[in-house]
């Protein structure tokens, strides 16, 4: 099986979705039950380490020059 995630841009598609669903073609699924994953989880191993820790040192350089302002 595949999930997809589906934008719905007419009024009757959500209708239509629900038909399918009680034709067993296919499974609605709310957003309530997927589970949510941290941000740290998520966005792991986006950046490489360089850029990450580039990134780091950055935004504390930047808060300690506003903090001494």
């Amino acid at each position: 099986m595949e999930t997809l995630v589906v934008e719905l841009t007419h009024k009757n598609a959500l209708q239509l979705l629900k038909d399918l669903e009680a034709m067993d073609i296919i499974r609605l699924h709310d957003d309530k039950e997927a589970p949510k994953k941290k941000m740290s989880e998520k966005y792991k191993g986006i950046l490489p380490r360089e850029a990450g820790e580039e990134l780091i040192n950055y935004i504390n350089h930047s808060r300690n020059e506003w903090d001494n302002t």
